[in-house]
């Protein structure tokens, strides 16, 4: 099986299993798991934050940002493909009672001029924009790389209008492999920024939430609300200290994985492709041309043992990690070309 449904769909490599082995633990919830607190120090310096919390995933650590920094009857503002609205505001909206306003995007990346046309004006019949967020790469829409130029203007709007500035940093690293920015310059000025270890990073489980350290103390107020501390979670946080140590450099290779495969089906016919495609380790296309639904051109593609994701009525999303080498992606270019040959065959 090539997996390319996502990145989160990594093993720890053995390495990464005997560090987490080896780690040294201790209680995280009184402050005394040494890995744990390595782990939180190490990815607030690389996104020039002051203090991070260690969370079980890039969900909550959402989640926590929201709560900290709102109130019930507030508004956020993101791109309409991001996962704070499509897979998580349901919890922003039942635990925080926030509404999440969504902005139309082609590839989940809004101007700073749309950001800045739907902050609401005050008035006691309407929500209050209360915080923006950038999800920097884009995920359901195709691992777009925000601009820093663009991310710097929201935030400096966010600000001037009295707004929070937040990333959801799930795959920020591969922006960075992308560009070549430091992780710092696009988290600077940002009120709140994570980093998740579970995805092109190959860890297990776990992502990590920086911010101002009075920020960090209420974030970890409302971890305890929601679960608690995982006591001793150096065990996980062995994981990401090995993987900051080893997996970096292959994001990069993630993301070349990604271009590689994108130049081997971008001329075929019935298939459909944003400009942007092919930025970073997610490629997303269209099969609507090809007069079968995304549901049908993966389940074929899966009797080849390629495993590609259907999102909505028409959208393939493939995304490359550390699990799935060149000749797995040559090999998955094959068969998209071969199923898009036959459904082409039969219309």
């Amino acid at each position: 099986m090539i997996d390319l449904y996502s990145d989160t769909q990594t093993r720890p490599t053995q390495g990464m299993r005997e560090a987490m082995a080896r780690a040294v633990v201790g209680d995280e919830q009184s402050n005394d798991d040494p890995t744990t607190r390595e782990l939180c120090a190490r990815v607030a310096a690389l996104l020039g934050q002051a203090d991070g919390v260690f969370m079980p995933s890039g969900t909550m650590c959402n989640l926590v940002s929201i709560l900290v920094q709102t109130r019930a009857g507030d508004e956020i503002i993101v791109d309409d493909q991001s996962h704070i609205y499509n897979t998580e505001a349901a919890g922003a909206a039942a635990i925080g009672g926030v509404s999440v306003a969504p902005l139309r995007t082609p590839a989940g990346i809004y101007t700073p001029e749309a950001f800045e046309a739907a902050i609401r004006m005050p008035g006691r019949t309407a929500p209050r924009s209360a915080l923006v967020s950038v999800e920097q790469t884009t995920s359901f829409s195709g691992g777009s790389v925000w601009r820093l130029e663009d991310m710097r203007r929201i935030r400096d709007i966010a600000h001037d209008q009295g707004l929070i500035a937040h990333i959801d940093g799930a795959r920020l690293l591969n922006a960075v492999a992308a560009t070549g920015i430091p992780a710092a310059e696009y988290a600077e000025g940002f009120d709140s920024v994570w980093l998740d270890l579970s995805k092109g990073l190959g860890c297990p489980v776990g992502a990590v939430l920086c911010g101002s350290e009075k920020f960090i103390v209420e974030a970890w107020r409302w971890k305890y609300r929601l679960g608690g501390a995982m006591r001793q979670s150096g065990v996980l946080a062995a994981a990401g200290l090995y993987a900051l140590d080893h997996h970096v450099e292959q994001l990069s290779i993630d993301n070349a994985h990604i271009r590689l495969l994108h130049d081997r089906i971008a001329d075929l016919p019935g298939l459909a492709f944003d400009p942007t495609a092919g930025q970073s380790n997610i490629l997303c296309f269209s099969v609507e041309g090809l007069g079968v639904t995304a549901a049908e051109f993966a389940r074929a593609c899966l009797t080849e043992d390629i495993r590609v994701r259907a999102i909505g009525g028409y959208q393939i999303r493939a995304t490359t990690h550390l699990d799935v080498d060149r000749a797995g992606v040559e090999r998955a270019a094959d068969v998209i070309r071969a199923k898009a040959a036959e459904a082409r065959d039969t219309v």
